[in-house]
């Protein structure tokens, strides 16, 4: 999938600055500036479906996206050498998506009043994976041109879009393209509810999940991946920490095809380059990267899925621990993903509370197996109402082949566990999230539990953190739940002496005491006051 820089000629005097048909009334700097163009946006939907316009909206920010990309390196080619601005191969060597010129946005922005702008947009669309058949073979939406879709809802979206704030550069352009195209997610899986959450984990799970396990290097997996916000968060990670984005590659599956594309579509518009298959059977079924391990597995599986299994499963090499429930996939997801990990590699999985004190199904005892084999290494409690799709309270998984590796404390034998219930803010009535804050405190107790360089000293703090030997969680059955190890907060001692204390409290006692006789004595009187009217 593409991803790269124009190449610059620095003997080459600057390339002039590209104009537009509109100015652009949003920048990058603007406080909520993806809030209102999803608000506006939403405006423009009337009575489409949150789950159609959803596609319409997100393959529209997707083709100004590599239009821009294009566009730049194309005014930048044609100031230094005109016939190489029209060759594919010079697009193709910079990892630039090559952009025929009727599937231009600048074209499609000129023509946006026109009525046939949907059968335009359909025929850029096809045009693009034609120019592009390795990364975009079946990805675009093309649907445009149908007759529920009014021409001119489709005008005012291409208009809507042409005013995201691009910014200066390249690295601008795709930066809030990719915050706008990431915020639009959430906008519409907040908007579908249930059916939305299948394809979006909320961004600050994912941040828990990627700050926790910092995957700087080698191969990140996720076999359930959605619309790919782990894989975004992992190379915004890197790149943010000063590391090459070329340092980790990128691997994922998921088995509905609608999201599949989603996947290709919000990789391609960060620029990321990412190996994510599709099949109608999913992972468990048809493993499209068996033969592969992983450093890094990041995964959000659905919750609680009763549905799945199969018989040709019956004698996997993946149920290292035992069978799974086949009315439950939870531990079926945790094998397949111990499974896929390289010796020192180390995953992060989004799970429903009960997997960690179910005992039916024979679960209990895969889980008893899965921690004596010591590959529990942290379990985190989140609070609830973080997810749009259920109202299930979820937890974190971490799992690691060793956990004594170089540089870092020898914790074989020990599970963190994180009791963060009490953490987020709610951001609306329904739904809460995570501050930044309350991520860097989760991820900087478990570096400094694994001792990781920085990080600082680890000590446990009641009712929140406590770090358990695997003896102490068999003298509690296996159970995982954190709340059963980390105890209650310390509440502040009472610095006035016990014998003060109770003085005041028996003089407050007698005072009240005299008040109620008081009032009985008033109460009597109005009474007997109110009986000699009654008998007469």
């Amino acid at each position: 999938m593409p991803r790269g820089r124009p190449r610059k000629n620095p003997d080459a005097a600057p390339a002039p600055k590209k104009t537009t048909r509109r100015k652009a009334k949003a920048t990058a700097a603007n406080l909520g500036f993806e809030q209102q163009m999803f608000l506006a946006a939403d405006k423009l939907r009337k009575n489409l479906e949150p789950s159609d316009y959803k596609h319409v909206t997100l393959g529209l920010i997707f083709l100004r996206y590599i239009s821009t990309a294009f566009e730049a390196h194309h005014e930048a080619l044609l100031h230094d050498d005109r016939e190489a601005a029209e060759d594919p191969d010079e697009y193709l060597a910079e990892n630039i998506f090559w952009v025929p010129e009727a599937a231009r946005w600048s074209h499609l922005q000129a023509n946006a009043r026109s009525s046939a702008i949907g059968t335009m947009i359909d025929d850029a669309m096809l045009a693009i994976e034609q120019a592009n058949p390795d990364q975009l073979k079946n990805v675009l939406p093309k649907d445009y041109g149908r007759r529920e879709l009014d021409s001119v809802m489709l005008g005012e979206l291409v208009d809507l879009i042409s005013e995201i704030g691009m910014g200066g550069s390249e690295d601008q352009a795709r930066d809030v393209l990719g915050r706008v195209y990431e915020y639009f997610l959430g906008g519409f899986a907040g908007a579908e509810g249930r059916r939305g959450g299948e394809f979006y984990t909320p961004s600050s799970v994912v941040r828990t999940l990627v700050s926790m396990l910092e995957p700087y290097k080698g191969r990140v997996y996720d076999p359930c991946c959605g619309s790919g916000g782990m894989f975004v968060q992992s190379e915004q990670f890197v790149e943010s920490h000063g590391g090459k984005l070329g340092d980790i590659a990128i691997y994922g599956q998921e088995s509905n095809y609608t999201t599949w594309r989603l996947a290709k579509m919000n990789l391609a518009v960060r620029g990321i380059g990412a190996d994510i298959r599709w099949n109608n059977e999913g992972s468990f079924l048809r493993d499209a990267l068996k033969d592969l391990r992983f450093d890094t597995i990041l995964a959000n599986p659905p919750f609680n899925v009763s549905e799945w299994w199969n018989a040709s499963l019956e004698e996997d090499p993946r149920w290292q621990y035992g069978k799974p429930s086949a009315g439950n996939a939870n531990y079926a997801w945790l094998q397949h993903i111990l499974w896929h990990l390289a010796p020192d590699g180390m995953a992060g999985v989004v799970l429903a509370n009960g997997s960690m004190s179910s005992d039916q199904n024979g679960e209990g005892d895969i889980r008893r197996r899965m921690v004596g084999a010591d590959v529990v290494d942290c379990m985190v409690a989140l609070p609830g109402q973080l997810f749009y799709s259920t109202q299930i309270r979820a937890c974190l998984w971490f799992l690691a082949r060793n956990k004594n590796p170089k540089g870092w404390r020898d914790r074989r034998g020990e599970i963190l566990f994180i009791d963060a219930r009490k953490l987020g803010i709610m951001v609306d009535r329904t739904r809460r999230e995570l501050t930044d804050a309350d991520v860097a405190l989760i991820a900087g107790t478990y570096h400094a539990w694994r001792g990781e360089k920085g990080a600082g000293p680890y000590g446990d703090i009641p009712g929140f953190c406590k770090s358990v030997t695997l003896e102490d969680v068999e003298r509690h059955g296996f159970v995982l739940t954190p709340g059963r190890y980390v105890g209650k907060k310390k509440t502040v001692e009472d610095s006035i002496p016990f014998a003060e204390r109770f003085a005041v409290l028996e003089k407050t006692l007698q005072a009240q005491f005299r008040q109620g006789a008081e009032l009985n004595a008033k109460i009597t009187a109005a009474l007997k006051l109110i009986v000699p009217e009654r008998a007469a």
